[in-house]
């Protein structure tokens, strides 16, 4: 059923309701290289665990009574909002190429601990939100949430927040369940069409938000206690009033969380979210998310412009759990019901198939990445990974072939996804942890400063090869938004070409280069006789004589382009 949006409405004819592919997709801003514009087809995210990246206080490492007593690697670890602001200020997001960090959510967790069989579980990893509204003490404060962003913003990084429409935190002594014309409890899902993937729980004891609800609910008691407390109960009351009566929306449950997630937005100029658990969701909530959070970033930009960049409009990606990017535009759900979920606010789809997809040789893997984002995909993109928090069968597990991966992830088609860690092989398999937990280790800084042997390389080795890799992304949109075509298969060779609203890039790659000698490359059709080239791995320059380009330093990889 689709519900009158008032003003809302009114409003949007005036803000950019496009997605990526867009004229408006092509922004050039603060950190950028001049003339080469900041598209999110071509972003590199760096995806990270707050709590497991950097201890920036260690005053709240344990808020609301929590302890240490939980399972391996099940607990909170110290890391914070502070910890990721003293990284950005050390440039170590800017020596990678990032240019946006998605973090996990910072909102409140639940206080107490589950046993899931493993032991004792803390929400460090921000999926078990007790309230929406309000940053979890153990990740910091408003005020440092604030100098994160803005932090972010003023190194020309972008930042996407997780947000989950689907589920609140687990229900414990003092995590009393939300409301049951909130939540569903029972049955649990089996994914085999779309109502046992969404009119169920994920797990035991994950309440389920009732999305599909129109119905008018009032605030969960627990909530309105807890404000009280707090002393803000009349103010969050007063701006719940204000949302529903400009938007016309009923106060069902999906519109509550609506409200609550974009203000963060509009709050402090978030500029895009990542959808957790986005099938075991309607389809037409993002639209409805898509909608209030490109309003709430405009009216930010509007009344920051300083602070803003660039003018691209609001960017959501979806993590819609097992979508490849050979499936395109439609996601089967099963019962012969197929989605398009870029019909439904996404301008990116999270490419759950890459890290299989990289077993595959490297024209294979990108010439077929190509052909679908610039075919059945064109104006949207994916966002590819090698290893995530929640995926047991990453590429490389015990972090052999970490160049490898480094060469997979960052020079394939579409944007790419650093876990934490990708860039200093971070093991993935911790002994004494269980499941996920094993993939949630805490950055390994130490092995970084000790330059540890990881195989046959170094870790320090194995960072500066990503960071190599990630400033050419980041300096050339070509890599990721453009057309990909081999040029030469011995040396592997590639090229890759973008054009938009009048500003042109292109790249020439080769790859597995001889370490002993250099060699000619071809760059025939892209750079002509007599033009000087760079190559960005080697910092070497040289002029381009019969379609052909030799530098004098030999490396194991070229990153060729006229700069």
């Amino acid at each position: 059923m689709k519900l009158p949006v008032l003003a809302a409405s009114m409003l949007l004819a005036s803000v950019a309701m496009t997605g990526p592919g867009s004229s408006a997709a092509a922004q050039t801003t603060v950190g950028q290289p001049a003339g080469k514009p900041f598209v999110w087809e071509n972003a590199t995210v760096y995806f990270l665990l707050t709590d497991r990246f950097n201890n920036g206080d260690k005053t709240n490492d344990l808020a609301y009574g929590r302890k240490m007593d939980a399972a391996k690697l099940r607990g909170f670890m110290g890391g914070d909002l502070a910890g990721i602001t003293a990284k950005i200020k050390d440039g170590y997001f800017k020596e990678l190429g990032v240019n946006a960090i998605w973090l996990t959510p910072p909102v409140e967790q639940i206080h107490a601990s589950t046993d899931e069989g493993t032991g004792k579980s803390y929400g460090f990893h921000g999926y078990w939100a007790k309230d929406f509204t309000a940053v979890d003490a153990n990740l910091g404060t408003e005020k440092d949430f604030r100098t994160f962003v803005e932090t972010a913003h003023a190194n020309g990084i972008r930042v996407i927040l997780d947000v989950v429409m689907n589920h609140t935190g687990p229900v414990t002594a003092s995590d009393p369940v939300w409301p049951k014309d909130w939540v569903r409890t029972s049955p649990k899902c089996t994914y085999k069409d779309v109502p046992t993937t969404v009119d169920c729980t994920l797990v035991e004891n994950l309440p389920d938000i009732r999305t599909g609800s129109n119905a008018n609910v009032a605030l969960p008691p627990q909530l309105v206690a807890k404000w009280k407390k707090e002393g803000r109960y009349e103010r969050e009351v007063k701006e719940l009033d204000d949302f529903f009566k400009r938007t016309g929306y009923p106060r069902a449950p999906r519109y509550y969380l609506i409200k609550w997630h974009t203000d963060w937005v509009r709050k402090y100029g978030i500029d895009a979210f990542r959808a957790d658990t986005v099938k075991h969701t309607e389809p037409g909530v993002w639209k409805e998310l898509k909608q209030e959070a490109s309003l709430a970033f405009e009216e930010w930009k509007r009344a920051n412009p300083s602070k803003r960049l660039g003018n691209l409009p609001f960017f959501m990606t979806s993590e819609v759990y097992g979508y490849a990017i050979n499936h395109g535009r439609s996601y089967d759900m099963g019962g012969n019901v197929k989605v398009d979920w870029l019909a439904n606010g996404f301008d990116s789809m999270i490419n759950f198939s890459m890290k299989s997809d990289a077993a595959q040789g490297y024209e294979k893997l990108f010439s077929s990445y190509s052909k679908a984002l610039q075919g059945p995909m064109k104006g949207y993109s994916v966002l590819n990974y090698i290893s995530s928090h929640d995926d047991g069968s990453p590429f490389d597990p015990a972090r052999q072939r970490p160049i490898e991966s480094a060469n997979k992830l960052m020079l394939a088609p579409g944007s790419a996804q650093i876990y934490y860690g990708d860039e200093t092989a971070r093991l993935l398999n911790i002994e004494g942890a269980e499941g996920d937990a094993k993939l949630r280790s805490f950055m390994n800084w130490d092995e970084l400063a000790a330059n540890a042997q990881r195989g046959i390389h170094r870790v320090a080795e194995v960072r500066e090869h990503w960071a190599k890799l990630g400033r050419f992304r980041a300096a050339h949109p070509a890599v990721g938004a453009g057309v990909h075509q081999m040029l030469a298969s011995n040396p592997y060779t590639f090229k890759r070409t973008w054009q938009k609203d009048g500003v042109s890039d292109r790249v020439v790659v080769a790859l597995d280069l001889p370490n002993d000698k250099a060699v000619p490359i071809s760059v025939a059709g892209v750079f002509n006789d007599g033009q000087t080239v760079r190559d960005w791995y080697s910092g070497k320059s040289a002029v381009v004589k019969d379609g052909k380009v030799q530098f004098e330093t030999p490396a194991p990889v070229a990153l060729i382009a006229q700069d």
